[in-house]
């Protein structure tokens, strides 16, 4: 049986537009393991914060360095 896990993931990005967040927002929103997704823009490191459920950091900085965007996940 597969044991589901629920986290908080966190991560560098350069998501300072509104232009940069409506590009990125559809493929956010699809995703079955993402429940919410904030970004502070006001943050030096633009912070994307997501809520999932079985979904790796690596899946995240692929999604959106597939889509020409910065993301490194940031250390707790």
């Amino acid at each position: 049986m597969n044991q589901i896990r629920k986290e908080v993931l966190v991560f560098k990005t350069d998501l300072e537009s509104e232009d940069r967040l409506a590009a990125i927002k559809p493929f956010l929103d699809r995703h079955p393991g993402i429940f919410r997704w904030t970004v502070d823009r006001h943050d030096i490191d633009k912070v994307l914060r997501i809520e999932s459920e079985n979904v790796s950091a690596n899946d995240v900085i692929g999604l959106l360095q597939g889509g020409g965007f910065l993301c490194e996940e940031l250390p707790d």
